[in-house]
């Protein structure tokens, strides 16, 4: 199995959700069992959404188990160099529109783009692995091909 590159910070997001889980857990039990005191379980809509609520917590709970058994955390801050790779920050000039834009390169479960991180799977991500400023980048994006200058790589 790959390894699941992620920040300090993702690790963290993903410990604290697993830790929230499993706190949901007693909850969800005591949930059941008074459902379970209403009677015939076959028309018991109270039963069968707790433990439909139930399936989907304990899916979860492996799912994060599973990504956090196989996290490669990666400390940006101790990184450094002019290429880009995981954990970088990149400025990027649209040479078409001439507007820059700032995005941080992180693992998928810490991407957000309205917090400027993109995932380190996502085309643009993938197109600039590798790149030094003054390159230029072509990345296949939803709305089209787009081309970038890489102005500056940083990692903190």
């Amino acid at each position: 199995m790959d390894k699941v590159p992620m920040t300090p910070r993702g690790a963290q997001m993903l410990k604290d959700e697993l830790q929230r889980l499993k706190e949901e857990r007693p909850k969800i039990s005591r949930e059941i069992e008074v459902a379970r005191e209403h009677g015939d379980l076959k028309e018991n809509a109270e039963y069968h959404a707790a433990k439909e609520r139930q399936g989907m917590v304990e899916a979860q709970i492996k799912d994060i188990e599973a990504k956090l058994a196989l996290a490669e955390v990666i400390d940006p801050s101790k990184l450094s160099g002019d290429k880009v790779r995981f954990g970088a920050t990149v400025t990027l000039l649209n040479t078409e529109s001439e507007e820059e834009v700032t995005y941080r390169i992180v693992g998928a479960d810490e991407a957000n783009i309205d917090e400027g991180t993109i995932s380190i799977s996502a085309p643009l991500a993938r197109a600039l692995i590798g790149k030094e400023p003054g390159d230029e980048v072509r990345a296949q994006m939803p709305a089209g091909v787009r081309l970038f200058e890489v102005v500056s790589v940083e990692y903190e």
